[in-house]
């Protein structure tokens, strides 16, 4: 008599999305520069958006460097990948980039607007430098964006 085994099931590590200063605000801080679309809707898109890919999302505000700091240490071991929108850290917190820099994991940074296009002192990015790729001036869009292109990464990664 024959026993088939039983189906092996391996569920994919979850991607992060992570969210510095201020995101909580989104939807009602400066409408006129980040839209009217608050984190959480962010959140449910990226949410079904990840879930079209395999994968489940992670998703997390903070307004404290340190908290961000421990998420992304969390993430060298628990996820597939991280979405980084580090906020006003993004200009300012080395304590992240050397965070970033031991991930050993893809990396996406999103920013709502054109960092570019805004204040010079916006212009340099501490995540850029250890980021597989930047997405910025897209809204809400890069987030989901970003999800996409992690997925794709995620499947060369293991072809």
């Amino acid at each position: 008599m024959s026993r088939k085994s039983p189906a092996r099931t391996s569920r994919a590590k979850p991607i992060y999305v992570l969210n510095g200063p201020n995101l909580n605000l989104l939807g009602s801080r400066e409408p006129e520069l980040y839209g009217r679309t608050t984190l959480a809707d962010i959140e449910q898109a990226a949410a079904a958006q990840a879930k079209a890919h395999g994968y489940e999302v992670i998703f997390r505000q903070s307004n404290h460097e340190g908290v961000l700091v421990d998420w992304i240490q969390e993430a060298r071991t628990a996820a597939a990948g991280v979405i980084l929108n580090a906020g006003a850290y993004t200009h300012t917190s080395l304590a992240i980039h050397d965070a970033l820099r031991a991930l050993d994991r893809p990396l996406i940074e999103v920013h709502l607007s054109n960092i570019f296009a805004r204040e010079p002192f916006r212009h340099h990015s501490h995540v850029s430098p250890v980021a597989t790729g930047v997405i910025c001036g897209l809204g809400a869009t890069g987030y989901l964006l970003a999800i996409d292109a992690l997925a794709s990464l995620l499947k060369e990664k293991t072809a």
